[in-house]
């Protein structure tokens, strides 16, 4: 594994643990997610009087947690991005321009893959 300029291996092995902590915390939350969706759709298929009411509560909330697992879902590539990286000696790099990373984005988003102005630019072209 390269050594990147500004950041030391300590540094490097913090992010590591970090990365897998939040990966470990996305999957989680993903499964306990597929159960309660799981559940509801039972629940609603199960339920002897039908209250079209209850049934558009239950339908808006199932679009809240898929547009909640859709973002945990995008988290999570980043995350697994950011590990191999840190496996090639490329974490604190840009993925777009080869730009160091500044530490205090890395300490805040620890996925962080380009710089702050490159996501920026990234999520205005969406």
């Amino acid at each position: 594994m390269a050594n990147v300029p500004h950041l030391d291996p300590a540094f490097i092995e913090k992010q590591r643990q970090r990365l897998n902590k939040v990966r470990a915390d996305i999957l989680a939350t993903a499964a306990s997610d597929e159960a309660t969706e799981q559940d509801t759709r039972s629940e609603s298929a199960n339920s002897a009087s039908r209250e079209y009411e209850d049934d558009a509560q239950r339908l808006d909330l199932l679009e809240r947690q898929g547009n909640l697992v859709a973002h945990d879902m995008e988290r999570l590539q980043s995350v697994n991005r950011a590990l191999a990286k840190i496996a090639e000696g490329t974490y604190g790099l840009s993925d777009q321009s080869g730009a160091p990373i500044p530490r205090e984005r890395l300490e805040a988003v620890p996925e962080s893959i380009l710089t702050f102005a490159e996501e920026k630019a990234r999520e205005q072209k969406r």
